[in-house]
């Protein structure tokens, strides 16, 4: 018979930036793990237990006499390493290839400098919880998950202790922490007490979290001293100090018929979703420029023998990881801790732009291109696993008028001259449509036109606030600046009930966090439109810009449409005065049935539009039937840098952000005689498409129109090179399935090998074959719904391909 024991984890909860920047944390960390070993020492019995592996590489590196005490207490088992990731992570935000590397990292320095890797995922601080981390936990070793938020009152589960199941089925055992993770001053008796209280009626045995938390600090002297007393009284057979790890594999589980939920876990401080676009956007950024230099390295490391920047993109991988810590890219810290976390956001992206550029310089310097009198070669490489057709812009001294782009087929892409960048003379700048192979590049030639070759004449009709090409009507709305109408000409469908794209501001007293505040809704008021006018209309695109004000507040929208594309793109600019406010953009489509979906982290879930604010990740989409026809229909909202969301009946509202006090922490309340520093003030840009669609967002691509608007081609104005052996377009690697997206491609951490990470986004079961055509290779891959593959592929052709977990093993 399994005798029921609560189980106390003595730990101390490490906040290393919120309240205070990081060279605080740093220190906090090396005081709270010294506190730890003294205790130790002192006391036997004693258990301790700490996550994050950049922690430890702090000690390790600050103090190695203290880290090789660590390294004896871990193999004593009276120090539990917990987590398994760099850092304990705001589980809503970042990219999916974000948790994977958590993992690659932070098991593999645990198992270099401890020769174990953690079995329990651990984030009792973060935010919510999105739907496929469960996969994602397996995936890395980690089959037992513990966390505290969301609370009872925010997310009701069918008991502390469950089976969390994701969409491929993947399940991990997981446990809703009873009572905080940290006890402070004499508190700690009453808080075992009520954990004792629970332990008498719960199906199994419980853990108790204590010790001094967020600066560190961690058990003390009368902590442990208390629970000795306790321990010597009736109830001593039921406390135990322990770690987690003893905790979930004492655990009677062939006796325990444990409930299982299949669901996200949310929500807590909604307001996280939005607070600082900054730190966001680097977030989203940095994520994206480092997948696209390992893919372009990795295959010049194979194609050319340019050496792998292994090190260097663990250093970048590294600094964005830190910085999706909980309290950072929540947007819930000090100012100051954003000024630091730019610089190493943008030490990240400056070794992502150097990996990509001398990967890129590489394989172009090895394509053939012969001399031609007064012609530019011109390379785009195109990222994706897909062909991709992308606008691309580039700048490009003494360009003609008269000028022709054309293929490596001899076909002639049509060019058109917009405002360059640079205000000084010979300045140019061009756009053009890019039909890349996939993963691979094209090579297009840039010549001095001839008087038998005359530019196309637009097909789009463009001017008095309308754009219209063969697909879609858009016309601007003088006076809020928003879409007047969205029509889409093929399906006879008005997309939008009313005006779109407004700027709406909502009030917003809330603290940082937005504690206990689930709902945003109390409108201010509105932007309204002061100018549209036409900036640009030629062959390729046509822009409308529309400025509209708001207070001491400005909203500028450029709403492109472009001749081979059936979307509208849009480039925002906001400069923003407000304080105490919310700014979103309203978007009410036409349509009845609607379901509301948007991407999480390798995956995608369905909500309900019942006015919540969501997390979400690149895309969002509502579809139902077109009003009044009843026609399928939809529209994707895609973005390269917000989080959240909201819709109530038929209005979607993408959130573009808050203006709370910076790290207001209620119940404090703001002294008016002060002055505070408020959140997303001044300038900021960002981008969204509107994707509508007749068949549903699969039908649409959408989840590859989401990647291909976070990593664009990259184009590169090259020279003469005829030793060239490579041909004028290539690709590398291509996928057949549809719903099937290569998320990464590096080389393996431990060889020459190519890793391959791919993902199912359809929710459907998938046959898909990969082709790597510049080798000659074909691998067949089956996938589960939602599931997610890492392929080791080694450079011998002979070698099989094998797949791998997360972290490579």
């Amino acid at each position: 018979m399994h005798t029921k024991q609560l189980y106390l984890i003595g730990n101390a909860h490490i906040d290393p930036v919120w309240l205070w920047q990081w060279r605080e944390g740093f220190q906090e960390v090396k005081a709270s793990f010294r506190s730890a070993l003294d205790r130790l020492a002192e006391y036997d019995d004693f258990v301790f237990t700490a996550s994050s592996a950049v922690y430890y590489e702090w000690v390790e590196q600050n103090d190695p006499q203290m880290f090789a005490e660590i390294k004896q207490r871990v193999a004593e088992g009276r120090w539990d390493i917990v987590g398994g990731w760099w850092i304990e992570p705001d589980c809503n935000l970042p990219g999916g290839e974000s948790f994977v590397r958590q993992a690659l990292y932070g098991q593999r320095y645990f198992f270099e400098k401890f020769g174990k890797t953690a079995t329990v995922g651990y984030n009792v601080d973060s935010f919510g919880h999105h739907g496929m981390l469960p996969q994602l936990l397996q995936l890395s070793g980690l089959d037992t998950y513990v966390f505290m938020r969301p609370a009872p009152h925010e997310k009701g589960l069918p008991g502390r202790l469950f089976w969390w199941e994701s969409d491929d089925g993947s399940r991990v055992l997981t446990y809703r922490l009873p009572h905080p993770y940290a006890t402070q001053g004499r508190d700690l008796e009453q808080h075992i007490a009520r954990c004792l209280d629970e332990l008498d009626s719960a199906p199994a045995s419980l853990m108790c979290f204590y010790g001094v938390g967020n600066h560190g600090g961690g058990p003390t002297k009368a902590n442990i001293e208390l629970i000795q007393r306790l321990q010597g009284a009736e109830n001593s057979r039921r406390l135990t100090f322990a770690g987690p790890s003893q905790f979930f594999a004492e655990l009677p589980l062939d006796v325990l018929q444990l409930p299982t939920v299949h669901d996200d876990l949310q929500h807590h401080a909604s307001g996280c979703y939005a607070a600082h676009s900054a730190v966001k956007r680097l977030n989203r950024w940095a994520e994206h420029q480092l997948l696209i230099a390992e893919k372009f390295a990795a295959l010049a490391s194979w194609v050319t023998g340019q050496p792998y920047p292994a090190s260097e993109l663990a250093r970048g991988w590294k600094n964005v990881l830190f910085n999706q810590f909980h309290d950072i890219l929540a947007g819930t810290s000090l100012e100051e801790a954003y000024d630091d976390a730019a610089y190493t956001y943008g030490e990240a992206l400056a070794i992502a732009d150097r990996s990509a550029n001398n990967g890129i310089q590489s394989l172009a310097w090895q394509i053939r291109i012969d001399p031609e009198p007064d012609m530019k070669p011109i390379v785009v490489f195109n990222p994706h696993a897909w062909p991709v057709n992308a606008n691309v812009e580039l700048e490009c001294r003494d360009l003609a008028e008269t000028d022709i782009l054309v293929t490596d087929e001899d076909e002639i892409e049509p060019i058109q001259l917009v405002q360059s960048h640079g205000t000084a003379r010979r300045c140019r700048r061009f756009t053009f449509q890019a039909k890349l192979p996939p993963l691979g590049y094209r090579t297009y030639r840039l010549r001095p036109g001839s008087g038998d070759v005359s530019p196309p004449i637009p097909v789009m009709r463009a001017g008095a606030g309308i754009l219209e090409n063969e697909r879609l009507r858009l016309e601007i709305d003088q006076a809020t600046g928003g879409i007047a109408r969205l029509y889409d000409k093929q399906a006879g469908v008005d997309v939008f009930a009313d005006t779109a794209a407004v700027g709406v501001v909502i009030d917003d007293p809330s603290d940082t966090w937005s504690h206990d505040v689930f709902v945003f809704n109390k409108v201010s008021g509105v932007f309204a439109g002061t100018s549209v006018r036409l900036m640009e209309h030629g062959p390729v695109k046509s822009v409308i810009r529309s400025i509209s004000t708001y207070g001491q507040s400005r909203l500028i929208q450029d709403f492109t449409l472009c001749q081979e594309l059936e979307e509208v793109q849009v480039q925002v600019t906001v400069d923003w005065h407000e304080a105490f406010k919310m700014l979103k953009l309203r978007f009410p489509v036409n349509l009845d049935e609607l379901r509301l979906t948007s991407e999480i982290p390798f995956g995608h879930i369905e909500r309900p539009a019942n006015e919540e604010e969501e997390p979400g990740q690149s895309w969002v989409d509502v579809s139902g039937v077109a009003r009044p026809s009843g026609l399928p229909y939809g529209c994707s909202f895609i973005n390269n840098g917000k989080y959240s969301y909201s819709a109530a009946g038929r209005e979607l509202y993408l959130t573009v952000l808050r203006s709370p006090i910076y790290a207001h922490h209620v119940p404090v309340e703001p002294d008016p005689t002060l002055d505070y520093v408020f959140t997303d003030q001044g300038r900021q840009r960002f981008s969204y498409t509107i994707l509508p669609h007749r068949q549903g967002w699969r039908a649409a691509a959408t989840v590859r129109r989401a990647w291909e608007m976070n990593q664009p081609p990259v184009a590169l104005i090259e020279t003469y090179h005829p030793w060239g052996t490579l041909p004028q377009q290539h690709s590398f690697i291509e996928v057949d399935a549809a719903n099937i997206v290569v998320s990464a491609l590096k080389r393996a951490e431990d060889s020459d090998d190519l890793i391959l990470r791919c993902y199912e986004t359809h929710r459907e079961p998938a046959h898909a074959v990969i082709r790597l055509p510049h080798w000659q290779r074909e691998i067949e891959v089956a996938f589960r719904p939602c599931e997610i593959k890492t392929l080791r592929v080694p450079l011998d052709a002979a070698a099989p391909v094998v797949e791998t977990n997360l972290l490579e093993w």
